[in-house]
């Protein structure tokens, strides 16, 4: 608050000044060599090029349509994510196939904002609070190439670089479309010579493509920075999101092409009236407030950080059988100091960090009234516990001309603590644990670099996993709640890659491909019953094998009196389970192959062009791979065009052009029947339209 004061006061006394000069010239003063907090995104691109594996650098602000997280991400190899209900609700996000089994889906990737975790200790996190129209940049470090002495899990992490004030004045965007939806976002910054802030004020509707699947979602976020001698940036952050979401869950596999919009209760069958959706009326609804900050001073010799975050959540999730409420209180800090003695010439690297979070959860659990969708009897009430301690060592030695070998030792002290208010069961579990990675990067040729890493990864359950409710639709008198006992998933991950370009200048072709094969034990499971609703989280004890293939390819390439912009990715995910009950048979949960392609002609101020999305073969639903009851494969046609001069940028997009009817996800049962509810039925033709000022 002391900052903001400063902030305003300084803005007021230099306002006419300011106001008189162009950007550019009141930040000249900011040299490269103060190195600022937060890396620009061309900074970052540098920094990734050094990490030996894969990784993902997105600039949302770069694309038309930003209303989803899928807008930002939908063209990043190696990340998959998965509509639930099209609009700002729980996507499923998946690398390389952490945390795909849980539900909701909330584990497997550590998020964070300008570097600090938005995941609660736990490790789980509410996707629909993330606000991607705020982000400059989003740096992905896919599996063990995680930076974040808090990463140690199998998908490794995102980062949401924000906007600040010295990056543009002030935004305003607006977009509408197909079902009701409905998006605005203002924002406003000013920079001076030591200060600079940013505010920006979004919300969005959208009464959904299916029955009961309205959602909304309003945010503030705000960050102000200062700059002072030597290299010193501090900037604070502060982060508020209400976000509400109906959810139409699933519906048996021959509604998909029947009755894509409907849900259960729309028919007259049996299982129509026992799962009513009008009536049990699920949804969930949660709240945050997020306060960090974060500063850096240093130089290229010595580089220290330190970052510190609060957060407080309110979440309500009524699953059709049971309402979980939780009141969360989560506070962390990180440390971080690097070096390279003799600059960037200098053949040694090396970076430590510590990192530590505490959440305090409030956790009761109500049965659902079947005729209204109230709470009944409250049947668990829990305190939870979550706190980590990690600390983590790298280094990085160029031992030849063109030749790097890089390594690392991340250690953690993680505690998972839960009682029960109710009935005195306690269940207290700890585990301390390194994880260690070698790897080796080779600059080819100054267009081509090669890598190869060998690392371990760790991923302790979350209380969504530990605290287990068991509801019969037909029966909420006898509700019961238990805590779970759960092994730590364990993997060791071998990755070969690279990355490059071909030609120069702007229409060179940029491309990037990496193989990986990650060996698990204890795969955390989780899975639903015939109506598709959670029924418990086990380990798997037979082994399973995750491997796959990520590319992409990106460029330019002159036609006529303009060019052709495109940009394509390939993700293969072959997860298979090596032993035990399932052996041989194919995890279910991820797309084995999904092509996202655009190609856009660019000519003047006019970009136009197809798009599509293709999973081009069935995805199994459950990891019998029942016959009959697989998501058929399907491809979904788009259309784009854009046009942007000066601060004016509007678009106009179509997505699924030919209407076709298919299931963007399911729910992932051990043994499944395709009569029973478990599908998601896929947005529908649709047409959006939007435009922003830039000033």
């Amino acid at each position: 608050m002391l900052l903001m004061a400063a902030w305003a006061a300084q803005a007021q006394a230099q306002a006419q000044d300011a106001a008189s000069l162009p950007s550019v010239t009141v930040q000249s003063s900011r040299t490269s060599a103060e190195m600022p907090a937060r890396k620009t995104a061309e900074q970052e691109r540098k920094q990734l090029e050094r990490v030996p594996g894969g990784t993902n650098l997105a600039e949302p602000q770069k694309e038309a349509r930003l209303a989803t997280l899928r807008d930002a991400l939908d063209y990043q190899p190696g990340i998959v994510l998965q509509d639930f209900f099209g609009g700002t609700d729980q996507p499923r996000l998946n690398i390389r196939g952490s945390g795909i089994q849980s539900n909701p889906v909330n584990r497997g990737v550590l998020l964070l904002q300008d570097g600090l975790p938005l995941n609660e200790a736990d490790g789980s996190f509410i996707i629909g609070l993330v606000e991607p129209r705020n982000a400059a940049y989003i740096s992905a470090r896919r599996g063990a190439n995680a930076m974040s002495a808090g990463a140690t899990t199998l998908g490794g992490e995102l980062d949401f670089v924000s906007l600040t004030g010295a990056d543009e004045r002030g935004r305003v965007r607006a977009e509408a479309g197909s079902f009701g939806r409905q998006g605005l976002q203002g924002a406003v910054g000013s920079v001076g010579e030591r200060l600079d802030g940013r505010v920006s004020v979004s919300s969005d509707r959208y009464d959904g493509y299916r029955h009961h699947s309205a959602s909304q979602r309003d945010a503030l976020q705000a960050n102000v920075g200062f700059q002072g001698e030597g290299g010193f940036e501090n900037r604070t952050y502060l982060n508020w999101t209400d976000l509400a979401f109906e959810i139409p869950s699933v519906v048996p596999k021959d509604r998909i092409t029947s009755n894509p919009r409907g849900v259960m209760g729309d028919g007259k069958t049996p299982q129509d009236q026992l799962l009513n959706v009008y009536k049990r009326d699920p949804r969930r609804e949660a709240t945050q407030l997020r306060l960090a900050n974060r500063s850096t001073w240093g130089s290229e010799a010595l580089r220290q950080e330190a970052g510190v975050y609060w957060q407080d959540t309110d979440d309500l999730f009524n699953n059709q059988t049971s309402h979980t409420v939780t009141h969360s209180r989560t506070v962390g800090a990180q440390w971080q100091a690097s070096g390279r003695p003799g600059g960037q010439g200098g053949a040694v690297g090396w970076r430590t960090s510590l990192s530590w979070a505490q959440s305090q959860m409030d956790r009761d659990l109500y049965a659902t009234n079947p005729a209204n969708g109230t709470q009944l009897q409250r049947f668990g009430s829990y305190d939870l516990d979550a706190s980590n301690l990690q600390a983590l060592a790298a280094g990085d030695w160029r031992v030849a001309p063109g030749w790097t070998v890089l390594g690392s030792l991340q250690w953690s002290q993680i505690t998972r603590d839960a009682a029960s208010r109710t009935s005195g069961a306690k269940l207290d579990q700890d585990w301390s644990f390194g994880t260690p990675k070698i790897g080796v990067n080779w600059d080819l040729s100054p267009a081509t670099r090669l890598w190869a890493n060998l690392s371990r990864s760790q991923e302790a359950p979350t209380y969504w996993e530990i605290v287990s409710a068991t509801v019969a639709p037909n029966n909420p008198a006898a509700a019961s709640a238990e805590l779970v006992r759960l092994k730590m998933q364990t993997a060791t991950t071998l990755e070969l890659g690279g990355q490059g370009r071909w030609g120069e200048g702007p229409q060179a072709q940029h491309w990037t491909a990496t193989v990986y094969r990650s060996v698990i034990d204890d795969e955390l499971m989780s899975t639903t019953d015939a109506n598709g609703i959670k029924v418990g989280t086990y380990n798997y004890r037979g082994g399973t094998v995750h491997q796959g293939v990520e590319l992409g390819l990106a460029g330019s390439q002159r036609l006529g009196l303009g060019a052709l912009d495109y940009r394509s990715t390939w993700t293969y995910s072959d997860f298979r389970f090596d032993g035990g009950e399932y052996a041989g048979k194919r995890i279910a949960g991820v797309p084995r192959h999904l092509i996202n392609a655009e190609v856009m002609w660019r000519i003047g101020a006019w970009r136009f062009g197809p798009n599509v999305r293709w999973v081009p073969v069935a995805t199994p639903t459950d990891h019998a791979n029942t016959p009959g009851t697989q998501a058929e494969a399907y491809a979904l046609l788009g259309l784009k065009v854009e046009w942007r001069e000066g601060p004016w940028a509007v678009y106009v997009q179509a997505d699924n052009v030919t209407d076709r009817r298919y299931a963007s996800s399911f729910a992932i049962r051990n043994q499944a029947a395709a009569a029973s509810p478990g599908y998601l039925p896929g947005l529908g033709r649709s047409l959006t339209a939007g435009l922003t000022y830039k000033f």
